[in-house]
């Protein structure tokens, strides 16, 4: 296999799995559209006309958890998800094994966390990113100049990645894989906790879009890495439903183009249907992601620009 073309793979499964903290703006999004969406994505769908359509599911749903535990709006997303209202119940009854056992430190920590960033009704990034598992070590490669977290401006959370300026193998030098999936998981909570709170005060359903940017990729991730990764993203569909948009692979070399037909079987089937292979030149030429954040001017200005035109 061309050299370029299996670093590139590597990454590719690597980079749509991973996340990080940085905060997220508070646009206000216009008004939510009202029809339902005739295909498996509901973003930007009324949450009122979503739950009166689902409510026979979603009232089900409360005998397994109370509302402190398992809100409407996550209970909603599982009723989306699945064809009927046993598929749905077992797959909440599987998340909730998680969250009542082996993730309920994460949850916890993580809803302590979004607590405190948002008291005063703004958002301080600081105790989110203090409060995730091993954040004294991970938080040293891991950083806004690398991973951001913006908001789009219909309001939904935009996950953006430069892979080629995270240092994985230092990184996992320090840190073990179960570690390291800990801390992923983390982010996928504070995600989903955002976005359920920004759909429930919009009254739109809101998403979770990732943003690839393969510029400057020249080697594979640290095997190490990848496992982390790979163990906390075949739990996002099952912990998350229905919170993943649209994926997007930017800034794809011109010379390995030709073969995403092979690149796009990689994915997992749910990814495979909302993957998007593109150019986005305001992101190419950032050398860090430091001018996209929020607080940023001109160049975030543009780039969210540049996205939504992509969404299109």
């Amino acid at each position: 296999m061309n050299t370029r073309l299996f670093l590139l793979l590597s990454w590719l499964t690597t980079t749509t799995t991973a996340f990080t903290i940085n905060p997220p703006t508070t646009n206000t999004p216009p008004t939510p559209k009202t029809q339902l969406s005739a295909t498996k994505s509901n973003a930007g769908a009324s949450v009122k006309s979503l739950l009166a359509v689902n409510r026979i599911t979603v009232d089900a749903l409360s005998s397994l958890a109370p509302d402190t535990e398992i809100s409407e709006l996550t209970r909603l997303r599982f009723a989306l998800a699945f064809p009927d209202k046993l598929a749905a119940r077992r797959a909440l009854e599987e998340a909730l094994q998680y969250r009542r056992g082996a993730g309920k430190a994460i949850v916890t920590a993580a809803r302590e966390a979004v607590r405190e960033a948002t008291e005063g009704g703004g958002w301080d990034n600081g105790p989110v990113r203090d409060a995730a598992p091993h954040a004294g070590v991970i938080n040293r490669f891991i950083d806004p100049t690398n991973i951001l977290t913006l908001s789009t401006d219909a309001g939904d959370l935009l996950y953006v990645i430069r892979a080629s300026i995270i240092d994985d193998r230092k990184l996992m030098d320090l840190v073990s894989v179960e570690q390291m999936t800990d801390f992923f998981l983390f982010v996928k909570e504070v995600h989903n906790l955002v976005a359920d709170a920004r759909s429930v005060r919009t009254g739109r359903m809101c998403e979770v879009i990732f943003a690839n940017d393969i510029s400057g990729v020249r080697k594979p991730p640290d095997k190490r890495f990848s496992k982390a990764l790979t163990a906390s993203s075949q739990q996002y569909e099952k912990l998350y439903p229905g919170l993943a948009g649209a994926t997007m692979i930017l800034n794809l070399p011109f010379v390995l183009q030709a073969f995403i037909g092979l690149i796009t079987p990689l994915f997992p089937k749910t990814v495979r249907e909302r993957l998007m292979f593109t150019r986005a030149p305001v992101l190419a030429r950032q050398k860090t992601l430091t001018p996209l954040s929020v607080g940023g001017g001109r160049e975030r200005k543009l780039f969210l620009e540049e996205i939504k035109g992509l969404l299109r």
